[in-house]
């Protein structure tokens, strides 16, 4: 099953780049990797679009205009809600002394200028594959279950199943991290974004479209409630 629309979304990568032939040759190859990207040229407007929206991962320029990268990152790294965000560090400067003060921020890892996109997407694939995996643009198999995020389709056993785009989300994000419990506050921050506001009961509503798609081919009981925890996705049980 193919999910159509609008709503699907891919993994959303924020560039902070303040040239704008670099940010644009980032830009082309990030989509046509199956990314979702969005720009900043400074630190002050790259925090303006975190608030409003958490990225999958930053890609940062250490030299911006005004604060610079590597004082965004300890920034970002200091706040409860932008701590465990991915970042990788994208500068001309490759001297040792750099790469350790780039490293001292926690980014997650860093990439010297000039790169080839190919090296690039690699990176951004790797840090994304380790800290937040449903984000890889991978494809994901548990048990009978498997997953492409590039084509949209969700599989069992190679049979087709029919699952809305939200319920593909939230699917990608349980398959990413099999036999974990998740809190419903988890899932609307990590599934819809934690922008959006919304009841807790939406995540049962949509718990439940899950477990009917895939009822017809013997999956449902994978997904399972922690009584008084929340949900998990277990490695294999069958409806």
């Amino acid at each position: 099953m193919i999910v159509g629309g609008a709503t699907t979304m891919n993994a959303s990568i924020l560039v902070v780049e303040d040239e704008p032939a670099i940010q644009e040759l980032i830009r082309v190859n990030l989509e046509d990797a199956g990314f979702s990207v969005r720009a900043a040229e400074d630190a002050e407007s790259a925090q303006e679009q975190i608030r409003n929206a958490l990225p999958d991962l930053v890609l940062l320029d250490w030299m911006l205009p005004g604060q610079s990268g590597l004082a965004l990152a300890r920034s970002l790294r200091g706040d409860a809600r932008t701590r465990e965000l991915p970042i990788i560090m994208v500068t001309a400067r490759g001297d040792e002394t750099d790469r350790v003060a780039g490293l001292e921020a926690w980014v997650d890892d860093y990439v010297t200028k000039p790169f080839s996109p190919r090296e690039l997407k690699a990176r951004i694939k790797s840090v994304l594959r380790r800290r937040s995996p449903e984000a890889a643009q991978e494809q994901l198999s548990v048990g009978p279950l498997a997953l492409d995020p590039t084509t949209h389709r969700v599989t069992v056993r190679g049979e087709p199943a029919q699952v809305g785009p939200t319920e593909f989300r939230l699917l990608k994000f349980l398959m990413a991290r099999p036999e974990r419990v998740h809190s419903r506050t988890q899932l609307l921050d990590k599934v819809w974004g934690d922008h959006v506001y919304i009841e807790e009961r939406t995540v049962d509503v949509h718990i439940r479209r899950l477990r009917l798609a895939l009822e017809p081919l013997g999956c449902a009981g994978m997904i399972e409630t922690v009584r008084g925890s929340g949900y998990r996705l277990a490695a294999a049980k069958s409806a």
